[in-house]
């Protein structure tokens, strides 16, 4: 049976989601969790990767299960050996030829940003930007990403991937205790948002105008942003399969 795992956690301590020769991740945290309790090696695919410092409400991830279980006492198990800073947040049993990646049909992201006082409560989960800007523009320069485009110069993404074009559906600013972006669209490559994040603090503090992002976005050239926010505001709040 195909099971499909909604997991959070504080990316912090980790270097990313994916399993690498050097570096603790989220990835093998749960693969040795759950091969411990299935006694079993077992294999984790997610919907995609976080990189190190970033963070999670909702990543989704599959695996497969040779027998039928209890999947709620499965969850309680997870969630007894697992490290404090990663929670599984449900399991549910999905039908045999989904995929975690591939059947994916929109990502959600959130950026936050502290803009007031130090605050060391926020120092891992908040980009802490302690310099004037105006708000006005960062929203019109966010407004310039809505809509598919080629994002080629907003990423590092791999090599061996084939193209640059992604869609985003919607971005919102909200202001709560943080300032916060949340981001939705079809899929987010590399460095991506934080890529859009720093472009439009910098537009929005007066260092560049909207002519930067027009004379990068859309363009197949080699003018890479050189502006990125740091990981830690980063979550991934969930994937959306329907």
């Amino acid at each position: 049976m195909k099971i499909l795992a909604k997991v959070a956690y504080l990316g912090t301590n980790y270097h990313g989601w994916q399993i690498q020769p050097n570096g603790n991740t989220v990835q093998e945290e749960i693969e040795k969790a759950l091969s411990k309790i299935l006694n079993n090696p077992t294999k984790i695919y997610g919907a995609g990767r976080t990189d190190a410092g970033v963070h999670a409400l909702n990543q989704s991830f599959h695996f497969e299960l040779n027998k039928e279980m209890d999947l709620e006492r499965l969850k309680y198990s997870l969630n007894s050996i697992l490290p404090d800073d990663i929670a599984i947040n449900s399991l549910v049993e999905v039908a045999e030829d989904f995929h975690a990646r591939f059947c994916a049909k929109k990502k959600h992201y959130q950026y936050r940003i502290n803009s007031g006082d130090k605050n060391p409560f926020l120092t891992n989960t908040s980009l802490y930007y302690p310099y004037p800007f105006v708000m006005t523009k960062f929203v019109e320069a966010l407004d310039k990403f809505v809509g598919q485009h080629n994002f080629v110069n907003f990423t590092s993404k791999e090599e061996d991937e084939d193209n640059y074009i992604r869609e985003i559906f919607d971005i919102r600013v909200s202001l709560n205790e943080t300032i916060d972006v949340d981001i939705i669209g079809d899929g987010f490559m590399r460095y991506m948002i934080r890529d859009i994040i720093g472009t439009c603090l910098a537009v929005a503090s007066g260092k560049e105008d909207l002519t930067y992002i027009s004379d990068r976005l859309d363009k197949d050239v080699d003018a890479h942003t050189a502006y990125r926010a740091s990981s830690e505001g980063l979550f991934l709040i969930d994937v959306i399969y329907k």
